[in-house]
């Protein structure tokens, strides 16, 4: 059954069907917002739905212009498969606003929340809302005893002692600690775009590579060199070990952040086609060769290197 998606500019339209509520940006989809999930039909009955409701654009985005939270860590397209792929049935997106941002707890309450049939409401206990962040967890929960909605106050999920977060996320991202995010999201780090043409350089030096265009929704990657894995969308998926270049390319006086992939054992013209590109390991950083024929060199050392993780022939 596919999940009913909703695009919420102020109030969701009104719903009489039961459903259990989590509350929250689930920017990533990490194992704490699996959690919840997890919780929320812990808490369901038979006739109850699983319904999210989530925000676009972060705050610090929106209200103070801070481009580090421009982007991130999964597209709109990506969420909705993921929130899917966790039993979720209703989803509302919310249009995250200066206006928007204005709705006092109360409000946010009394006339949004309560277009909906609520059984329950699930929340992080670091969750805040309302205008100025004014109030907190506790704090919906004792607005939504006014409406008969009990609220569960979900603990933070932590990792070797580390709260699971997607800030903290976003931070091994800009590492470049790939294995670290697998960990916290509880799958490889995943970026999805349409192939375009590029300047074909890499095909002139003997490692032609797809160019994913329009990735500017996602949190940037540590410019570097990385193993992963590209996902073909096709009627059959199909799947290749590849070598990921992220960065500016300074060696070839590159003026903009791309990711370029390096299939290995393939062959064909993916133009135009949606790929996914997935991030496994951090092989080095991004390095301004002096020449290109130690450009070439050092590919050739990256490849026989990732051959040699895998396990693979040359």
């Amino acid at each position: 059954m596919e999940m009913e998606t909703f695009e919420v500019t102020a109030q969701p339209p009104q719903n009489s069907e039961p459903v259990v509520l989590v509350i929250g940006k689930m920017d990533g989809m990490h194992l704490g917002h699996q959690y919840l999930l997890n919780e929320a039909k812990k808490i369901a009955s038979s006739e109850d739905q699983i319904a999210v409701y989530g925000f676009s654009d972060h705050p610090k985005w929106v209200l103070k212009g801070d481009s580090e939270y421009a982007s991130s860590l999964s597209s709109y397209q990506d969420k909705i498969r993921l929130l899917q792929g966790h039993g979720v049935d209703r989803y509302y997106h919310v249009h995250f606003t200066k206006e928007y941002a204005k709705t006092s707890p109360e409000e946010f309450v009394f006339e949004h929340l309560s277009q909906l049939n609520i059984s329950h409401i699930l929340v992080g206990e670091g969750f805040r809302f309302g205008k100025g962040r004014g109030s907190d967890a506790q704090g919906l929960a004792e607005i939504c005893e006014e409406i008969n909605v009990p609220v569960k106050i979900v603990p933070h999920l932590k990792l070797n002692g580390e709260k699971i977060s997607s800030t903290r996320i976003r931070s091994l991202v800009h590492e470049g600690k790939m294995e670290a995010v697998q960990s916290m999201l509880g799958r490889p780090l995943e970026i999805t775009g349409v192939v375009e043409k590029g300047e074909q350089l890499g095909r002139e030096l003997g490692f032609p590579t797809l160019n994913l265009g329009d990735i500017k929704e996602y949190v940037e990657v540590k410019p570097a060199v990385y193993l992963g894995v590209v996902k073909l969308h096709r009627e059959a998926p199909e799947h290749y070990y590849t070598l990921i270049s992220a960065g500016y390319r300074p060696t070839v006086n590159g003026d903009s952040y791309k990711v370029e992939a390096y299939m290995l054992d393939f062959s064909g013209d993916v133009y135009d086609q949606t790929v996914s590109v997935k991030f496994l390991r951090h092989l080095r950083d991004e390095v301004d060769f002096k020449g290109m024929d130690a450009l070439v060199e050092e590919m050739k050392q990256d490849e026989r290197y990732a051959r040699e993780i895998l396990g693979l022939s040359s």
